[in-house]
């Protein structure tokens, strides 16, 4: 094992040991997406998204929170609108907290247009065509 696998082994363990109980992921169709930007002074840019998801074959809501700040630049985030197939990974609020039944949002995958915020390696879907022969 190199050095760099055998660090981001250690870190994948560590991010486990510490998060393993509360990360969680919801597949369902969006029933609202509210974005606020705001910026100050021109320098600092805050983006929250709030992400209402219906899971599939339940009748419950569950709301999704993402938050980014950053400095000079826009943090971007892929298009979503009412309707969309997505794929919300994230962790779940910790016990006891206000947010708890609040998912902070790590990655979202849109299987409508098939976009993802945080690009992941590995397998992607693949669109397989049928050919009818006469």
């Amino acid at each position: 094992m190199s050095f760099k696998e055998k660090f981001s082994k250690v870190y994948t363990d560590s991010y486990l040991k510490k998060y393993g109980d509360r990360i969680t992921q919801v597949q369902g169709n969006v029933v609202s997406v509210k974005v606020e930007e705001k910026t100050v002074l021109w320098i600092f840019h805050k983006l929250r998204v709030t992400i209402l998801v219906r899971p599939d074959r339940s009748k419950s809501i569950v709301k999704c929170m993402y938050k980014r700040n950053k400095w000079f630049k826009k943090p971007n985030f892929i298009s979503i609108t009412q309707g969309n197939l997505v794929v919300i990974q994230g962790l779940k609020g910790k016990k006891g907290k206000e947010n708890r039944e609040m998912l902070s949002i790590m990655n979202v995958r849109n299987l409508s247009t098939k976009k993802d915020l945080v690009p992941v390696e590995g397998k992607t879907q693949k669109v397989q065509q049928v050919r009818r022969y006469k």
